[in-house]
């Protein structure tokens, strides 16, 4: 099915020149089905392995942001969550003293304001003086960028604004307490924590997947790059009674595995039902393309006698074998270059009863042609 097979050197010749004999009862029985020769279209193929994986722009890993020590494990591998869901709890020392740097930042604006505000007022009514005005608003301006930088640390750390603004009317209790929550809906397909652990700012928690859609990762060899093209079709056949697939190449590495000398041709898959697991092991064709030949029958009309490639006429009696010499094959049908021509009728299917009569006949005459 993958690389367009050369015609063999064998020479076309008759070496059955007596008919299978044969009744249209047997026609029935035997399932022999009989077609007329005609120009055909080949669609050209390139089989390939690959891999399914997860869709890395739907993956993410997470980190708790802060060191801490693990209070509460909420979720397991193969949990389903959705965006914003808590996955597990720490407590942080971190974060506590980010939160209490961000409560002192907005009670020092609080007081740099309302001073601020009086000198204003003074200094409008010229009791004040200058001076003390341009320090209040001075005070002011730094307590506003202190302000700003700690509430910046804290969404870094991963709050939300909403998150932020009810820190005041937090109890003490929760200053320490940091959720790790899910960015995207998926499943959790890896976790690295559990209860009690202290982990690192970049310590690798969990990792969340979105299988809504996957990725089919195809070895593509030197010899079929020239083939290969974003945008062709891909034929994706699971097996294990998953259904097959189609899809687009959408990407094709610039580049050549070092080890293996193969690029990497990636198809979008959609998952519905979750058939498609990452880590399991496909089969794709590729369609790079359409031959039109003169002549080409279905792969189930040829048969190997005495070493040749041989297909059955059609006669007034029955059948003939005859020796083909083939060309290009798409995997179902076959080109046919030399012994048979167009509007010529053969036999399409059944031709394995076809070649056991033949064997019969040419036994009982004593020719042992037939192997």
């Amino acid at each position: 099915m993958d690389a367009l097979s050369a015609p063999p050197t064998d020479q076309v010749d008759e070496i059955h020149p007596d008919d299978v004999h044969i009744t249209a009862a047997q026609m029935k029985e035997f399932g022999i089905e009989v077609k007329v020769a005609a120009a055909a279209t080949l669609s050209l193929e390139i089989q390939l392995p690959g891999e399914i994986v997860a869709n890395a722009d739907q993956l993410v890993h997470i980190v708790p942001s802060v060191p801490g020590i693990v209070s509460e494990v909420k979720k397991r591998i193969g949990d389903q969550v959705t965006a914003g869901e808590v996955l597990a709890t720490l407590d942080s020392r971190e974060l506590a003293a980010a939160k209490s740097k961000f409560l002192a930042s907005t009670a020092r604006v609080g007081l740099a304001q309302a001073t601020l505000v009086r000198e204003q007022n003074l200094w409008d009514k010229k009791i004040g003086s200058e001076q003390d005005f341009l320090e209040a608003r001075t005070a002011f301006e730094e307590a506003s960028i202190a302000l700003r930088d700690s509430k910046q640390a804290l969404h870094a750390l991963g709050l939300s604004e909403t998150d932020v603004q009810a820190l005041p009317d937090e109890p003490d209790t929760e200053l320490t307490r940091f959720e790790m929550r899910a960015p995207l809906a998926g499943e959790i397909i890896e976790r690295h924590l559990v209860r009690g652990e202290m982990l690192k700012e970049d310590s690798q928690a969990f990792v969340v997947a979105n299988l809504d859609t996957v990725w089919v990762n195809l070895a593509v060899y030197q010899k079929y790059l020239p083939s290969v093209r974003i945008g062709q079709t891909v034929r994706v056949f699971p097996g294990n009674g998953v259904k097959e697939q189609e899809g687009n190449i959408s990407y094709l590495s610039p580049i050549l595995e070092e080890q293996t000398r193969t690029a990497t041709a990636r198809v979008v898959l959609e998952n519905d039902g979750g058939q498609l697991r990452p880590g399991l092991f496909v089969t794709a064709v590729i369609l790079t393309g359409e031959l039109a030949v003169s002549v080409a029958i279905p792969k189930s009309a040829i048969t190997e006698i005495e070493g040749k490639k041989h297909i059955f006429i059609k006669s007034d009696h029955g059948f003939a074998p005859r020796a083909i010499r083939t060309g290009r094959s798409d995997g179902v049908l076959v080109e046919i270059t030399e012994g048979l021509s167009a509007d010529e009728a053969y036999a399409s299917e059944g031709v394995f009863s076809l070649k056991s009569e033949l064997q019969k006949e040419d036994f009982g005459s004593g020719h042992g042609h037939a192997h």
